[in-house]
């Protein structure tokens, strides 16, 4: 039976992927700050409570277990950080990525799997589909701290090729019940309210956690050469509009009164309301509407060759 370790294994994705990784025959190592109730007491599952800068946790777990595939999704929004992404938190990502591909590929691990965030890209301003050799030109901490982590695990390949390596760049999740990143879309950050711009009928890219769990399970599972090594994009198949969100909120949770604003120039007498927040660079979240006129979306088809898209915001569970 194979072994993964899951970093980050307790946060809302995390849990995910280890219990998909047990329902495919994996044995799983989670590894999180705090215990999660999730996946506990599930055959062939344990946890290991530490730090994400726990060195000698780390060191003993790769030590003494013959790990096959490592899954590295600590220091990931919506995992274990919070909407605000702080400085001391960006630390502890570089501190966690100096030892964390050296101790695994170290001890032979066969994959590695790093969650990372397609805010790594530069926003282009065309309406071409962002694919995985698109221009990098990261904005917020978290953009920042996610490419560092990626060109780490480059850094470290290059002594061990013999390691397929996958960096999964993703849109921000959500589930039906995890609605976080979905009703920042529809929130003014100035006054909290609920808002949507003419009829709402303009698009967001995200993804759904199954969508994402499906891709890491395919890759961990099926990917038998070096030929699947690389980055890949992964987002649900079509964007999410704002009326999509709106009409899932409303059926599936409470939503209280949506306001509709005049979207007359292409979105310009919106943008200054979500403008020169501090936070701004800082925030997972944050709306930026000077993005919805080009509409873009992430190229999917690399992934969607290994695992279709299958979720969205009307089926999610």
């Amino acid at each position: 039976m194979n072994l993964a370790v899951v970093t980050g294994g307790c946060g809302l994705i995390g849990q995910h992927i280890c219990s998909g990784l047990l329902k495919k025959g994996f044995a799983v190592i989670a590894v999180d700050r705090e215990p999660g109730i999730y996946n506990e007491g599930k055959l062939n599952y344990s946890f290991v409570q530490a730090d994400p800068t726990d060195k000698d946790a780390y060191a003993e777990i790769f030590e003494n277990n013959e790990v096959a595939v490592l899954i590295h999704a600590a220091c990931t929004v919506d995992n274990d950080i919070g909407p605000i992404v702080t400085e001391k938190e960006v630390n502890e990502a570089k501190q966690c990525d100096k030892f964390m591909y050296r101790y695994a590929m170290g001890e032979n691990v066969k994959k590695i799997v790093l969650l990372s965030t397609d805010q790594v890209y530069e926003f282009p301003k065309t309406r071409e589909p962002i694919r995985e050799d698109h221009e990098l030109k990261p904005v917020t901490n978290y953009a920042n701290m996610k490419l560092a982590s990626e060109k780490a695990l480059v850094a470290e390949y290059q002594h061990h090729k013999e390691v397929m390596c996958c960096i999964v760049r993703y849109s921000p999740v959500y589930t039906k019940n995890y609605t976080e990143n979905l009703m920042a879309k529809i929130t003014d950050p100035k006054d909290g309210s609920n808002f949507v711009a003419g009829k709402g009928q303009y698009g967001f890219q995200f993804c759904c956690v199954h969508n994402l769990v499906d891709f890491i399970l395919c890759f961990a599972k099926n990917a038998d050469d070096m030929s699947y090594a690389g980055v890949y994009n992964v987002s649900d198949k079509l964007l999410t509009t704002a009326a999509d969100i709106i009409a899932f909120m409303r059926e599936n949770h409470r939503l209280g009164a949506v306001l509709q604003k005049s979207s007359g120039g292409a979105f310009s007498k919106l943008k200054g309301i979500f403008g020169g927040s501090k936070d701004e660079k800082t925030n997972y979240r944050y709306l930026d509407l000077s993005k919805l006129e080009n509409n873009n979306m992430l190229d999917g088809t690399k992934a969607a060759k290994l695992c279709s898209p299958r979720w969205d915001i009307h089926n999610t569970k």
